[in-house]
């Protein structure tokens, strides 16, 4: 038998997942990506202080939605090295003398939430209906089998699916919690995507799906030396298995017909034939390039922007942190700050930055502390690092513009550090420099706003989803897996897997339909 030419346009997570599968399915992958090096947005940048040189994670920081399984299958798990805090996070809400700590033992965090934030619900119920949500979620993952709402009322019954598939996150958190802090603290994760209502139809998914990585139980860690070395090393591995990669490569015609893509590299105009073609990119840019003209207007209707501002601080001795404990590992935990109390407040400024008049407005600081972890490690580097995701900006200015944005990130950040005069570096991004270092739409890492009308069954770009997810419009020999199609973001890698495995399904004959592909009903 012939090997099947596939070509894959974009090299970063998904894009080199799907290839390291394909490869070892018996095809011959050729890999076309834009930039001068792999990775997408999960590459490194230099930060240099005198002459002192130390990388940092320009995109994405943590690892945590990946499947254990597609770590191990690729080869990584045999080349890297990985730490996941285990000490309780730290919670900062405005007028607290003390944080409250979140516990992983339920019955810990129960207690604690109760005596700190006056939590009278359920939390233990909370954790077991996401995970009976979470497993559902992760064996439809490994099955490549995206799920739907007629799937989800066979396994998890009509209630958790109202709840946790079909529901806002706000009823879903009215239904737990009784405390304002504790359904902000929760539904954080909602608005992470962009400026999405806690009341929008079906954002209590985002919930589960945030939680549905394997690789470390669903919590979200480092690699050593830098999230990077994960497409570093998968790029190596794909090499030496035989794909063919080539960079620095623009695509300027996609003949669906002939089978074939011209692209300009190195001032060479070059053809690469394929029998299947992958496009591993942003929804638009797939359309743009293969798409009817109905099918681009579609997708420019979509809801694409992101709110997410990003702040890389470099310390030169470690940071020291004013709240912590006796624990050798208390400055590794994940930190919260949040500006508002109030659930209705959090909503409010999660959609004022709609108005493009309104640059910043105060939502959250998440604080994810590399350079602590990467001693855990075993990792000494030239500076202590701190990562800042926050919220909201609007998609108006770039960091080097947002000086009084800059200012305010740091004076909430550095008001619980012991040593900010240790801080001799740092560099804020913003929405508009997502979308024009990376081509982002909207300036969104997830390349799409999860919500309603874009939920887990319409991120895709099918005739045919109920056999054939991941193809392209009525195209037999196009898929598609970028970051915007199901499951989501955030260096995953599972589009990538699920549109690989659907793909080989169909090279080898097999039926790929499903009770569980069955076309979702919108209610």
């Amino acid at each position: 038998m012939v090997k099947p030419n596939i070509v894959v346009v974009g090299a970063g997570i998904n894009g080199l997942v799907a290839a390291n599968y394909l490869q070892r399915s018996g095809c011959q992958v050729h890999l076309i990506e834009r930039a001068a090096k792999v990775g997408g947005a999960c590459i490194s940048a230099t930060a240099t202080v005198g002459d002192v040189s130390q990388l940092y994670p320009l995109g994405a920081t943590t690892l945590g939605l990946m499947q254990d399984f597609v770590y191990e299958e690729t080869g990584l798990a045999d080349c890297l090295e990985a730490y996941v805090p285990e000490h309780p996070k730290f919670i900062h809400f405005p007028g607290d003398t003390n944080p409250t700590l979140i516990f992983s033992d339920s019955a810990e965090l129960d207690a604690e939430l109760e005596r700190k934030w006056g939590e009278k619900g359920d939390v233990q119920a909370f954790r077991d209906d996401e995970a009976a949500v979470v497993k559902f979620l992760q064996d439809g993952y490994r099955r490549a089998m995206p799920p739907t709402v007629e799937a989800a009322n066979s396994v998890l019954g009509k209630t958790l699916t109202e709840l946790w598939i079909k529901g806002s996150a706000r009823g879903l958190m009215d239904h737990y919690f009784t405390s304002e802090r504790s359904k902000i603290y929760m539904a954080m994760t909602v608005t992470e995507s962009g400026p999405v209502s806690l009341d929008d139809p079906y954002s209590a998914f985002t919930l589960p799906l945030m939680d549905s990585g394997s690789i470390f139980g669903g919590h979200y860690g480092f690699v050593k030396g830098g999230i990077w070395r994960i497409t570093e090393e998968l790029a190596r591995i794909n090499s030496e298995l035989g794909v063919k990669i080539s960079l620095s490569s623009t695509l300027s015609e996609v003949n669906t017909e002939a089978g074939s893509v011209t692209y300009e590299s190195e001032y060479q105009t070059q053809e690469a034939p394929f029998d299947y073609l992958v496009m591993a990119t942003d929804p638009l840019t797939a359309c743009r390039l293969v798409g009817t003209k109905t099918e681009i207007a579609e997708t420019e209707k979509q809801r694409f922007r992101g709110s997410s501002g990003k702040l890389t601080l470099m310390f030169k001795n470690p940071v020291q942190w004013k709240h912590g404990s006796d624990a050798s590992d208390s400055d590794t935990p994940f930190r919260f700050m949040f500006s508002v109390s109030d659930i209705e407040e959090y909503e409010k400024a999660t959609l004022r930055v709609l108005d493009d008049d309104v640059a910043y407005e105060p939502g959250y600081l998440q604080i994810y502390c590399e350079g602590a972890s990467m001693r855990q490690l075993g990792l000494n580097e030239p500076f202590d690092r701190l990562t800042v995701f926050f919220k909201n900006l609007s998609l108006g200015d770039g960091g080097a513009d947002l000086e009084d944005v800059r200012e305010q990130v740091r004076e909430q950040l550095f008001q619980y550090i012991q040593n900010p005069a240790d801080c001799v570096w740092d560099r804020l991004l913003t929405p508009k420099d997502l979308k024009d270092i990376f081509l982002f739409p909207g300036g969104n890492i997830d390349h799409t706003v999860l919500t309603g009308g874009q939920t887990y069954f319409d991120r895709n770009y099918s005739n045919q989803p109920a056999t054939n997810f991941y193809r392209f419009g009525d195209l037999e020999n196009v898929y598609m897996c970028g970051s915007g199609t199901y499951p989501c973001g955030s260096v995953t890698g599972t589009p990538g897997y699920m549109c690989s495995k659907e793909l080989m399904r169909g090279l080898d004959g097999q039926e790929i339909g499903s009770s569980n592909l069955s076309t979702p009903t919108r209610e």
